[in-house]
């Protein structure tokens, strides 16, 4: 059973016919899906977000005259709270890494299965986003380098202990409880310990936020 117990408006950007109504095929067996609103045009999709902002937005990155990062740039502009998934064919770090940290809320494949749509769009609208450990890892490669030229100092800050850096290290790889102890030889209940101080330390209020966290502050270097 969903989480989801209000009726959501959705829409969707993209300039394929056929991807549009197969999408609004799929939303539409959603439950809590109320409306679906589908456009190939940027300017229609920015008049529609003036008139009712719409509860997620499915964002096409590659359309013919569209740049697709400065269609979420500027969407997200104007509407902070926006919540933009990216369905895309591009699956390379840089364009993984560039939408995320343009705070769009997740960035699937376009042969993502009904099932990896559903979650994502869930896991968007309750807890504000949606990661899946290729997320991760083009996050952890990505902000890599900027991290080298620009040290941070914010470990003094946060306090992190030695092994509270190597659970959220793999936090942010996407393994769970049980392959985090296995990986350190502690129980499942330390690491279960070591995320809730984590939480506490960064201000986070689940591990998606502490991938966030990580990424955003360089503690992934660190």
């Amino acid at each position: 059973m969903s989480a989801i117990d209000y009726p959501v408006q959705i829409a969707l950007l993209d300039d394929h016919a056929l991807f549009r109504q197969g999408m609004r095929y799929i939303l539409q067996t959603l439950p809590y899906v109320e409306t679906v609103i589908e456009t190939a045009e940027f300017s229609e999709l920015l008049t529609l977000c003036r008139q009712r902002l719409p509860d997620v937005v499915l964002l096409d990155l590659q359309m013919p005259g569209v740049d697709g990062p400065a269609a979420a740039e500027q969407l997200l502009n104007e509407f902070p709270d926006l919540k933009i998934i990216v369905l895309s064919m591009y699956s390379a770090d840089k364009f993984i890494t560039q939408m995320m940290k343009l705070k769009v809320r997740s960035y699937l494949p376009k042969d993502a299965d009904q099932e990896q749509l559903r979650q994502a769009i869930e896991d968007v609208l309750t807890t504000g986003h949606h990661f899946t450990p290729r997320i991760s890892r083009a996050l952890m490669r990505g902000i890599q380098e900027p991290i080298r030229q620009t040290p941070t100092k914010l470990l003094d800050l946060v306090q992190l202990t030695p092994r509270e850096l190597e659970v959220l290290h793999y936090i942010c790889e996407g393994h769970t409880t049980a392959e985090i102890a296995s990986q350190l030889f502690i129980s499942p209940r330390t690491v279960e310990g070591h995320r809730q101080n984590l939480l506490e330390k960064t201000g986070a209020h689940n591990s998606t936020g502490l991938v966030l966290y990580a990424a955003r502050q360089g503690l992934l270097e660190a």
